[in-house]
């Protein structure tokens, strides 16, 4: 067994039952991720879901870590990234048969999306039905620009480098 929390600070922390802490992860993407506000797993947990309070999905790959948590080099690879609201992220979840991530948000609009792909399939309360099939069609809900962002598996988290530049008055220049 293990559990998940999700934080403020963006920061997802992995436990195992009997309290003891395995994993931090912080999302990758170049999109701001804010606090986190919901997190979901699919039935064998090998996908990790996680809402935040700017609107953000993160979907989290965990198959290597589970396997063999002790090893350093089985990592949680941050897969992809998309905007699913323009407000807070209040629930989701994952249906696994149909293959789509089901979101809500504070704004009061309920969103469909493909699980894989981050594609939008639509709203509840839309007109048409939802087309589950097609995978193909780019739309966006009306108050989101940004499509999914997928994450490279060469990506590698930045360093900070502290860059000093002292101010120094040149008289010949």
């Amino acid at each position: 067994p293990l559990l998940a929390s999700a934080h403020e600070s963006s920061c997802i922390r992995l436990w195992s039952i009997q309290g003891n802490l395995m994993k931090e992860l912080l999302p990758f993407s170049g999109h701001p991720s804010g606090p986190l506000t919901v997190l979901c797993t699919d039935i064998f947990t090998k996908i990790l879901l996680t809402g935040s309070k700017e609107g953000y999905i993160f979907r989290w790959n965990m198959t290597s870590f589970l396997e063999d948590s002790r090893n350093r080099k089985n990592e949680i690879k941050e897969e992809l990234c998309w905007r699913a609201h323009a407000a807070e992220v209040v629930d989701l979840f994952i249906e696994e048969e149909k293959n789509v991530v089901v979101t809500a948000s504070i704004d009061g609009s309920v969103r469909l999306w493909h699980a894989r792909t981050g594609y939008y399939f639509g709203y509840f309360g839309q007109a048409k039905k939802f087309e589950l099939t097609d995978t193909s069609r780019l739309i966006l809900p009306s108050d989101v620009n940004d499509f999914s962002a997928i994450i490279k598996e060469e990506s590698k988290h930045m360093e900070k480098k502290k860059v000093i530049y002292p101010l120094m008055l040149d008289r010949d220049k």
